[in-house]
């Protein structure tokens, strides 16, 4: 791939278009990356990190008295070991994975059912703040793991745009009803913490865990990350 094909693919990259990444795989990856999320893939790449993505499938229902912070590392670190054991003859490669909660009180809110459900989470979001806490595991020869702990605060949000909301489609599949990269955007009055740690990867603990496991996140001159097609 050359160099404006490259900068092409980053625009796009920017843009967290999931096509993008619908039967690609990366050249010489790095590490796997255990998630189905295109927003994970997007960021990941990002920050110039070549990866191969693996699906996991687990149970994510939460325990019987467990913390939202215990709840989203427990997660973050099955998937991880999960990946890990599909691909245990490549073990120089780690696994990394991630899990992503929105909380307010001791609630955790998952992706709304429906249109009623959506609009639930809204009054609740609605004129108060929540946390946004986002795990992040790597596992290869060793484990890894570390939690990024956001603020948001939401203004005052009507019935009307509520609805509005919910017929542009966005909600339908995000943790607690909203896209903080998206139109969910008009409603954040205020973050404390990490912006890609709300989208579902905190970068700044990502590269920091893999810096440990000794991968780079800043490439040497034309060592970009390549692309190419995958036949999985």
């Amino acid at each position: 791939m050359n160099r404006n094909r490259w900068k092409r693919l980053c625009r796009l990259v920017q843009d967290f278009d999931p096509k993008l990444f619908k039967g690609l795989a990366l050249e010489n990856p790095l590490l796997f990356l255990a998630s189905k999320s295109p927003r994970r893939r997007a960021l990941l790449a990002q920050i110039g990190i070549r990866f191969t993505v693996i699906d996991i499938d687990l149970d994510e229902a939460r325990l019987p008295g467990e913390a939202p912070e215990s709840y989203v590392l427990r997660l973050a670190v099955d998937k991880a070991r999960a990946g890990q054991a599909l691909v245990d003859s490549r073990r120089h490669r780690p696994v990394l994975a991630a899990d992503t909660a929105v909380v307010i009180g001791d609630r955790i809110l998952g992706k709304p059912r429906d249109r009623s459900d959506a609009a639930a989470m809204m009054r609740l979001l609605a004129g108060r703040t929540h946390k946004v806490l986002s795990a992040i595991a790597l596992v290869g020869e060793n484990e890894q793991r570390d939690l990024s702990v956001s603020e948001v605060r939401f203004r005052a949000v009507s019935a009307q745009e509520t609805e509005r909301y919910w017929e542009s489609g966005e909600p339908r599949d995000k943790a607690g009803g909203y896209a903080i990269q998206g139109l969910g955007a008009l409603f954040v009055a205020d973050l404390r913490g990490s912006y890609s740690g709300v989208m579902g990867l905190p970068l700044f603990e990502t590269a920091r865990l893999l810096a440990e496991a000794g991968i780079d996140c800043l490439p040497s001159q034309g060592n970009a990350p390549t692309f190419k097609e995958s036949r999985a």
